[in-house]
């Protein structure tokens, strides 16, 4: 199994990256409040940096529960990793209850009808939640190489 210095020293994207989207956008930026701005973009940053650093800690602590002759390669840590990074991006951007019925739906195995009944909805809206959640995994797997 890869240690935890191994995941440590992968490429992150830095605080540059997170402007460099800002102004990739089709839109216009127009800053009102610059210092409030920076602020808020410092604190998504943070905010994001924590998150990803609580998701690989969860993911090195289920890696070690593997038998050794099982654990995937460094490399394939390294990939899973990377994908599941990916991934909380991806589904981050979702509406709650849209995450929340896709990941009951893959990950506990709630029927529509259970997800409907948690969510206080119909099992039709669901249904749409897991397919928009879903097409975003599928546009995800495309981009990557």
């Amino acid at each position: 199994m890869a240690s935890p210095e191994l995941f440590a020293e992968r490429r992150r994207p830095g605080p540059g990256h997170w402007f460099l989207r800002l102004l990739a956008k089709n839109q216009p930026l127009e800053v009102q409040a610059p210092r409030s701005f920076l602020a808020k973009v410092a604190q998504s940053v943070l905010s994001n940096h924590f998150r990803r650093q609580k998701l690989e800690k969860a993911y090195l602590q289920a890696l070690a529960l593997l038998p050794e002759e099982v654990a995937p390669s460094a490399e394939t840590q390294w990939l899973l990793l990377e994908t599941l990074m990916a991934l909380d991006e991806v589904l981050g951007r979702l509406a709650l209850p849209v995450r929340q019925a896709f990941l009951w739906s893959q990950l506990d195995g709630l029927s529509h009808g259970e997800i409907a009944e948690r969510l206080g909805t119909s099992i039709t809206t669901v249904k749409r939640y897991i397919v928009k959640a879903g097409a975003q995994c599928i546009v995800l797997d495309s981009q990557r190489p």
